[in-house]
């Protein structure tokens, strides 16, 4: 396995994990957001600019949804 597989492989776990433990902390989304730039990272760096592209404005939603979830007032 190469560095950057490995690199992809890293990114794309830490995005499942983040997304699966997103209800249990904001954190947890803000986690996602910087694992979608990760994954970014990896689209571009082999060459996959779409997957990049969409992994990148991913990152961004994540990121709008936790400064969101900060914002909002707990119960």
């Amino acid at each position: 396995m190469s560095p950057l597989t490995a690199f992809g492989l890293v990114a794309v776990t830490a995005m499942l994990v983040c997304y699966a433990m997103e209800r249990r902390s904001p954190w947890w989304v803000l986690g996602f957001a910087a694992s979608c730039w990760l994954g970014s990272a990896y689209g571009f760096l082999q060459g996959a600019w779409p997957f990049g592209l969409v992994e990148a404005i991913w990152g961004g939603v994540a990121l709008a949804r936790w400064l969101k979830l900060r914002a909002a007032p707990r119960l």
